[in-house]
């Protein structure tokens, strides 16, 4: 079963701005400030943030469904401001999704206006459809929030 979720949200800063805070590891910085009663830490495995950078994402204590992910830079297009990462071990693939990639996008609205835009492609394998129920958008609107209160702060128009 494969499947898609997606949200946006407008943001008022050049999208030049977002993207030197999307398209790095500055993002995996935000993240545990952005999402405090869920994720404890991101390590940086390997790499400095562009393609083949590998981080582990660690879930606070507690959680019955997992405890940490790997995932892997797999695409970062600076002309197009478009970042994928992809599940690479844990997590999600140990509940049977065979996929489980987020993209994030950073759009130019207008000079000092953008859009950011988040996807999150999954496939699961049939005997474990029920985990769908496990792929939410929100985690990962909170932390577009997050950024961009952070990128409106300390970007002055």
């Amino acid at each position: 079963m494969f499947g898609t979720v997606s949200d946006s949200m407008e943001v008022k800063v050049p999208a030049s701005e977002a993207w030197k805070l999307y398209g790095t590891l500055e993002l995996a910085k935000i993240v545990p400030e952005a999402l405090p009663n869920m994720v404890s830490k991101i390590d940086v495995v390997q790499g400095e943030g562009g393609v083949r950078t590998i981080l582990e994402l660690f879930f606070l204590p507690g959680r019955k469904d997992m405890t940490s992910y790997k995932e892997k830079c797999t695409v970062v297009d600076d002309e197009k401001r478009v970042k994928e990462t992809e599940v690479l071990e844990g997590g999600f693939l140990d509940l049977g999704f065979t996929l489980y990639r987020v993209q994030y996008e950073v759009i130019e609205k207008e000079e000092k206006v953008c859009v950011t835009r988040v996807t999150i492609e999954y496939e699961v394998r049939e005997e474990f459809a029920a985990n769908v129920a496990l792929v939410s958008i929100q985690p990962i609107v909170v932390i577009m929030e997050a950024v961009a209160r952070h990128l409106t702060r300390n970007n002055l128009n």
